[in-house]
């Protein structure tokens, strides 16, 4: 029998719905969790004892997530949001080259930062198709952080400030761009 902590309901739980365990979290409880499988014992069992399920227990930069193979319309359905992720990553990076792992920002310095960056304007207009029914900036940036906050990038760090906090799982999708090789073959079939 695998000796598995008590908290692999827990963790499971959490990684199954999609979601990461960061280190940088501020909830008590997800840190825990991810001490617990930081723990070189404790991630192999979890990892064999998940693989089982056909789930692969993932460790990153910072953070541990799961994948699994997919079928081809699931895989259809990831490359539509690995599209969305790079699209926000963008207009993130463009807000401020810093954004990243540990970057503390509120939505409000976005939006004044809008009225003065005509490049970041543009990117959030581009950003309306992932926040259907929003037309105001403010509605648009508070969709994407939403969205952001619930797959579990950022987190709401001070509800008084409206100050969110960047997670380490944000690396996640900064590693995604970087595995992105786009061949000369493939640059010679893009529309000018």
């Amino acid at each position: 029998m695998m000796n598995v902590p008590k908290q692999t309901a827990q963790v499971f739980e959490i990684l199954s719905k999609g979601q990461l365990i960061n280190s940088n979290c501020t909830d008590e409880l997800e840190r825990k969790l991810y001490n617990i499988l930081d723990n070189e014992e404790h991630y192999d069992n979890l990892y064999e004892y998940f693989r089982q399920i056909n789930f692969t227990l993932e460790k990153g930069d910072g953070y541990y997530h799961f994948s699994r193979v997919e079928a081809k319309a699931d895989l259809e359905r990831k490359i539509e949001q690995a599209f969305k992720w790079i699209d926000i990553l963008e207009f993130f990076k463009t807000f401020d080259n810093a954004f990243g792992s540990g970057f503390r920002f509120t939505p409000s310095d976005i939006l004044v930062q809008l009225n003065l960056n005509a490049e970041l304007k543009t990117k959030i207009d581009a950003l309306k198709r992932y926040a259907p029914n929003k037309t105001k900036h403010s509605e648009v940036l508070a969709k994407i952080i939403g969205d952001m906050r619930s797959d579990r990038f950022m987190e709401l760090e001070n509800e008084i400030s409206d100050q969110y906090k960047v997670l380490s799982s944000f690396r996640y999708l900064e590693d995604l761009i970087l595995t992105i090789h786009i061949t000369d073959e493939a640059k010679n079939e893009i529309p000018e």
